[in-house]
Protein backbone atom coordinates (compact mmCIF):
# COMPACT_ATOMS: atom_id res chain seq x y z
CA UNK A 1 0.00 0.00 0.00
CA UNK A 2 3.22 2.36 0.25
CA UNK A 3 5.74 3.20 -2.35
CA UNK A 4 9.36 2.90 -2.00
CA UNK A 5 9.41 -1.20 -1.86
CA UNK A 6 10.75 -3.56 -5.21
CA UNK A 7 7.23 -3.95 -6.10
CA UNK A 8 4.22 -1.51 -7.32
CA UNK A 9 1.33 -0.47 -4.99
CA UNK A 10 -0.94 -2.72 -5.18
CA UNK A 11 0.61 -5.51 -5.81
CA UNK A 12 0.65 -9.08 -3.66
CA UNK A 13 3.44 -8.70 -1.22
CA UNK A 14 5.40 -11.20 -2.84
CA UNK A 15 9.13 -9.81 -3.36
CA UNK A 16 10.81 -10.67 -7.69
CA UNK A 17 12.81 -13.21 -6.74
CA UNK A 18 10.56 -15.44 -5.09
CA UNK A 19 8.11 -14.78 -8.13
CA UNK A 20 10.39 -15.96 -10.94
CA UNK A 21 11.29 -18.88 -8.47
CA UNK A 22 7.25 -19.70 -8.79
CA UNK A 23 6.87 -19.13 -12.42
CA UNK A 24 9.98 -21.14 -13.06
CA UNK A 25 8.15 -24.06 -11.26
CA UNK A 26 4.93 -23.17 -13.14
CA UNK A 27 6.57 -23.25 -16.40
CA UNK A 28 8.75 -26.59 -15.67
CA UNK A 29 5.55 -28.22 -14.81
CA UNK A 30 3.77 -27.47 -17.82
CA UNK A 31 6.12 -27.49 -20.72
CA UNK A 32 6.59 -31.84 -19.11
CA UNK A 33 2.66 -31.86 -18.88
CA UNK A 34 2.50 -30.22 -22.32
CA UNK A 35 0.03 -27.41 -20.95
CA UNK A 36 -0.42 -23.99 -20.82
CA UNK A 37 1.28 -21.91 -18.02
CA UNK A 38 -1.14 -19.33 -17.52
CA UNK A 39 -2.41 -19.82 -14.47
CA UNK A 40 -2.74 -18.03 -11.28
CA UNK A 41 -1.51 -18.89 -7.83
CA UNK A 42 -3.04 -18.34 -4.55
CA UNK A 43 -0.64 -18.65 -1.49
CA UNK A 44 -1.80 -18.80 1.48
CA UNK A 45 -0.07 -18.64 5.17
CA UNK A 46 -1.98 -19.97 8.19
CA UNK A 47 -2.15 -17.19 10.57
CA UNK A 48 -0.41 -14.79 8.91
CA UNK A 49 -2.55 -11.65 9.44
CA UNK A 50 -1.78 -12.01 13.01
CA UNK A 51 1.82 -13.34 12.67
CA UNK A 52 2.37 -10.06 10.73
CA UNK A 53 1.70 -7.67 13.41
CA UNK A 54 4.72 -8.62 15.58
CA UNK A 55 6.39 -7.82 11.67
CA UNK A 56 8.22 -4.75 10.29
CA UNK A 57 5.32 -5.74 7.93
CA UNK A 58 2.95 -2.57 9.20
CA UNK A 59 5.20 0.01 9.14
CA UNK A 60 5.84 -1.08 5.62
CA UNK A 61 2.42 -0.68 4.08
CA UNK A 62 2.08 -4.29 3.83
CA UNK A 63 -1.52 -5.20 5.28
CA UNK A 64 -3.29 -8.52 5.43
CA UNK A 65 -0.81 -11.04 6.26
CA UNK A 66 2.75 -11.99 5.83
CA UNK A 67 5.21 -11.33 2.48
CA UNK A 68 7.10 -13.76 0.86
CA UNK A 69 10.56 -12.34 -0.09
CA UNK A 70 13.91 -12.79 -0.28
CA UNK A 71 16.36 -13.29 -2.58
CA UNK A 72 16.92 -16.96 -2.73
CA UNK A 73 13.33 -17.18 -1.55
CA UNK A 74 14.54 -18.09 1.93
CA UNK A 75 14.67 -15.49 4.67
CA UNK A 76 16.30 -16.81 8.15
CA UNK A 77 13.85 -15.45 10.68
CA UNK A 78 16.21 -12.97 13.13
CA UNK A 79 19.09 -12.91 10.83
CA UNK A 80 21.64 -10.07 10.69
CA UNK A 81 21.01 -9.68 6.92
CA UNK A 82 17.36 -10.08 7.28
CA UNK A 83 17.74 -7.28 9.88
CA UNK A 84 19.72 -4.94 7.95
CA UNK A 85 17.15 -5.53 4.44
CA UNK A 86 14.40 -4.45 6.78
CA UNK A 87 16.06 -1.48 7.69
CA UNK A 88 16.82 0.01 4.45
CA UNK A 89 13.18 -1.00 2.86
CA UNK A 90 11.97 0.93 6.33
CA UNK A 91 14.63 4.38 4.81
CA UNK A 92 13.00 3.44 1.15
CA UNK A 93 9.37 3.15 2.38
CA UNK A 94 9.78 6.56 4.39
CA UNK A 95 11.66 8.39 1.70
CA UNK A 96 9.28 6.73 -1.04
CA UNK A 97 6.49 8.38 1.08
CA UNK A 98 7.87 11.98 1.22
CA UNK A 99 8.90 12.56 4.59
CA UNK A 100 11.55 14.27 5.21
CA UNK A 101 12.68 13.36 8.96
CA UNK A 102 12.97 9.65 10.32
CA UNK A 103 13.64 8.24 13.28
CA UNK A 104 16.15 5.27 13.86
CA UNK A 105 15.44 3.18 17.69
CA UNK A 106 17.21 0.92 19.21
CA UNK A 107 13.61 -0.75 20.58
CA UNK A 108 9.82 -0.74 21.33
CA UNK A 109 10.43 1.61 24.13
CA UNK A 110 12.42 4.48 22.76
CA UNK A 111 10.67 4.28 19.26
CA UNK A 112 7.34 4.76 21.16
CA UNK A 113 9.17 7.56 23.11
CA UNK A 114 10.85 9.16 20.28
CA UNK A 115 7.07 8.90 18.14
CA UNK A 116 5.67 11.25 21.13
CA UNK A 117 8.53 13.65 21.17
CA UNK A 118 8.71 14.41 17.51
CA UNK A 119 5.55 13.77 16.93
CA UNK A 120 6.38 11.27 14.19
CA UNK A 121 4.25 8.75 12.06
CA UNK A 122 5.35 5.18 12.46
CA UNK A 123 6.55 4.81 8.44
CA UNK A 124 8.59 7.65 10.10
CA UNK A 125 10.34 4.84 12.31
CA UNK A 126 13.36 2.37 11.61
CA UNK A 127 14.03 0.15 14.29
CA UNK A 128 16.97 -0.29 13.57
CA UNK A 129 17.87 -2.12 16.83
CA UNK A 130 21.84 -2.85 17.14
CA UNK A 131 22.26 -2.46 13.72
CA UNK A 132 22.87 1.57 14.00
CA UNK A 133 25.77 1.40 11.28
CA UNK A 134 23.81 -0.24 8.89
CA UNK A 135 21.40 2.61 9.10
CA UNK A 136 23.69 4.91 9.16
CA UNK A 137 25.70 3.60 5.63
CA UNK A 138 22.35 3.23 4.26
CA UNK A 139 21.54 7.48 4.73
CA UNK A 140 24.83 8.00 3.87
CA UNK A 141 24.62 6.68 0.30
CA UNK A 142 20.69 7.46 0.22
CA UNK A 143 20.43 10.36 2.26
CA UNK A 144 17.19 12.56 4.68
CA UNK A 145 17.08 16.04 5.88
CA UNK A 146 16.58 14.98 9.72
CA UNK A 147 17.42 12.23 11.06
CA UNK A 148 16.86 11.68 15.49
CA UNK A 149 18.50 8.49 16.94
CA UNK A 150 16.54 7.20 19.86
CA UNK A 151 18.02 4.76 22.42
CA UNK A 152 18.47 3.37 25.78
CA UNK A 153 21.27 5.23 28.32
CA UNK A 154 23.89 2.06 27.48
CA UNK A 155 23.59 1.59 24.08
CA UNK A 156 23.16 5.15 23.33
CA UNK A 157 26.60 5.20 25.30
CA UNK A 158 28.21 2.90 23.11
CA UNK A 159 27.37 4.87 20.14
CA UNK A 160 28.96 7.93 22.05
CA UNK A 161 32.29 5.90 22.20
CA UNK A 162 32.35 5.22 18.21
CA UNK A 163 30.85 1.62 18.38
CA UNK A 164 28.53 0.89 15.43
CA UNK A 165 27.40 -2.56 16.27
CA UNK A 166 25.30 -2.40 19.89
CA UNK A 167 25.37 -5.82 20.77
CA UNK A 168 26.54 -6.98 24.04
CA UNK A 169 28.54 -9.78 21.96
CA UNK A 170 30.53 -7.42 19.93
CA UNK A 171 30.52 -3.89 21.82
CA UNK A 172 30.82 -3.22 25.64
CA UNK A 173 29.82 -0.64 27.80
CA UNK A 174 32.69 1.31 29.17
CA UNK A 175 31.96 2.01 32.96
CA UNK A 176 35.57 3.98 33.83
CA UNK A 177 34.56 6.56 30.82
CA UNK A 178 30.79 6.59 32.36
CA UNK A 179 32.90 7.55 35.90
CA UNK A 180 34.87 9.38 33.90
CA UNK A 181 31.97 11.71 32.93
CA UNK A 182 30.29 12.02 36.08
CA UNK A 183 33.64 13.30 37.40
CA UNK A 184 33.70 15.95 34.51
CA UNK A 185 30.24 16.63 35.47
CA UNK A 186 30.96 17.45 38.73
CA UNK A 187 29.99 14.21 41.14
CA UNK A 188 31.32 13.74 44.33
CA UNK A 189 34.61 11.92 44.74
CA UNK A 190 32.30 9.09 46.52
CA UNK A 191 29.44 8.69 43.24
CA UNK A 192 32.71 8.28 40.96
CA UNK A 193 34.27 5.71 42.99
CA UNK A 194 31.01 3.84 43.23
CA UNK A 195 30.67 4.68 39.48
CA UNK A 196 33.60 2.82 38.69
CA UNK A 197 32.26 -0.26 40.69
CA UNK A 198 28.66 -0.23 39.08
CA UNK A 199 27.62 -3.46 37.41
CA UNK A 200 25.74 -1.59 34.40
CA UNK A 201 25.12 1.92 32.50
CA UNK A 202 21.58 2.02 34.32
CA UNK A 203 23.05 1.90 37.83
CA UNK A 204 25.94 5.02 36.65
CA UNK A 205 22.28 6.73 35.42
CA UNK A 206 20.50 6.49 38.42
CA UNK A 207 23.50 7.59 40.56
CA UNK A 208 24.11 10.45 38.16
CA UNK A 209 20.32 11.83 38.07
CA UNK A 210 20.68 11.62 41.99
CA UNK A 211 23.07 14.77 41.72
CA UNK A 212 21.13 15.89 38.69
CA UNK A 213 24.17 15.26 36.54
CA UNK A 214 23.27 16.00 32.75
CA UNK A 215 25.20 12.60 32.07
CA UNK A 216 22.69 11.81 29.39
CA UNK A 217 23.17 14.88 27.62
CA UNK A 218 26.88 14.23 27.10
CA UNK A 219 25.74 10.67 26.23
CA UNK A 220 23.64 12.09 23.41
CA UNK A 221 26.11 14.75 22.26
CA UNK A 222 28.61 12.30 21.88
CA UNK A 223 26.34 9.92 19.67
CA UNK A 224 25.27 12.99 17.59
CA UNK A 225 29.15 13.80 17.12
CA UNK A 226 29.57 9.75 16.25
CA UNK A 227 26.60 9.92 13.92
CA UNK A 228 27.69 13.17 11.97
CA UNK A 229 31.06 11.64 11.27
CA UNK A 230 29.47 8.72 9.57
CA UNK A 231 27.14 10.80 7.21
CA UNK A 232 27.67 12.66 4.33
CA UNK A 233 26.80 15.69 5.27
CA UNK A 234 23.51 17.72 4.96
CA UNK A 235 21.26 16.09 7.38
CA UNK A 236 20.07 17.71 10.27
CA UNK A 237 21.06 15.20 13.43
CA UNK A 238 19.50 15.00 17.23
CA UNK A 239 20.46 12.10 19.58
CA UNK A 240 17.36 11.27 22.50
CA UNK A 241 18.35 9.01 25.21
CA UNK A 242 15.92 7.45 27.37
CA UNK A 243 15.55 5.34 30.25
CA UNK A 244 14.09 1.75 30.48
CA UNK A 245 10.36 3.61 31.30
CA UNK A 246 10.54 5.92 27.91
CA UNK A 247 11.58 8.88 30.09
CA UNK A 248 13.96 11.33 28.31
CA UNK A 249 17.66 11.45 30.23
CA UNK A 250 19.61 12.96 27.64
CA UNK A 251 19.32 15.15 24.26
CA UNK A 252 21.76 16.86 21.60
Amino acid sequence: TKPGLAIGVGEPAITPAPRRMMAQAISEIAKQLDASADVVITVSIAGGEEIAEKTFNPRLGIVGGLSVLGTTGVVIPYSCSAWVHAIRCSVDVARAGGYKHIAGSTGRTSEAAVRALHGLDQTQCVEMGDFAGALLKYLKSNPIDRLTIAGGFAKMSKLAAGDMDLHSSRSQVDIEALAGMAKDLGASPGLVERARRANSAGQILEMATSEELAIGDMIAKGARETVLATLSGGTEVDVAVFDRRGGLVGHA
